[in-house]
């Protein structure tokens, strides 16, 4: 017995193609549905809804990767007033891979708002923390990808930083603070 030849139908004449041809070498060597209709059908019509189809799809996905990976803060926060207690000084921070000393300013208020700013020279900031009671902001290279939320949501590398807070508020007229959390040290010197 002899294998039977598939037969495929032949394009309209208005596609461009000679009658008798394939479109296709998946249609050549059978493997595909002769009816189907894809982006390796030579039908401009076709061939422009598969391009469409395809950019939308990319230009989706990649609005949904850029919308989902930024944290945006709908928290208000307290501004800085004359009432906050305000330090500048050095903050040494230490891990077991990482030593950073670098400029830290520390503001804090009676109701318990409290903002870091780690800097390493002029214009170079590091880390931008503002947290209340519940809610935090974290930016800046030490973070990462920057974080906000709740601060019991917080991811766990920076739960260190974020018990910075009540390290202050406990210890608001001390002229060094030394706090320790999981592998991380930090030493504040004012």
């Amino acid at each position: 017995m002899g294998n039977p030849e598939l037969q495929i139908p032949s394009p309209p004449a208005s596609a461009g193609l000679r009658r008798g041809t394939q479109s296709s070498s998946l249609l050549q060597r059978g493997k595909a549905d002769p009816t189907a209709r894809d982006c390796n059908i030579s039908h401009l019509a076709t061939r422009s809804r598969c391009v469409t189809i395809e950019f939308l799809f990319g230009f989706a996905i990649a609005l949904f990767y850029i919308t989902s990976c930024a944290t945006v803060s709908h928290h208000e926060f307290s501004d800085p007033t004359t009432g906050w207690q305000t330090k500048t000084g050095q903050l040494m921070y230490r891990t077991p891979n990482t030593t950073l000393i670098g400029e830290a300013l520390v503001r804090f208020s009676k109701t318990g708002d409290f903002e870091l700013t780690v800097s390493k020279g002029p214009g170079i900031t590091l880390l931008s923390l503002r947290q209340d009671a519940t809610f935090a902001e974290v930016q800046g290279g030490l973070a990462r990808q920057g974080w906000s939320g709740p601060v019991a949501q917080a991811p766990a590398q920076l739960r260190g930083w974020l018990g910075l807070r009540d390290q202050f508020l406990h210890a608001s007229d001390r002229k060094s603070l030394r706090y320790a959390s999981g592998n991380e040290t930090f030493v504040f010197r004012f």
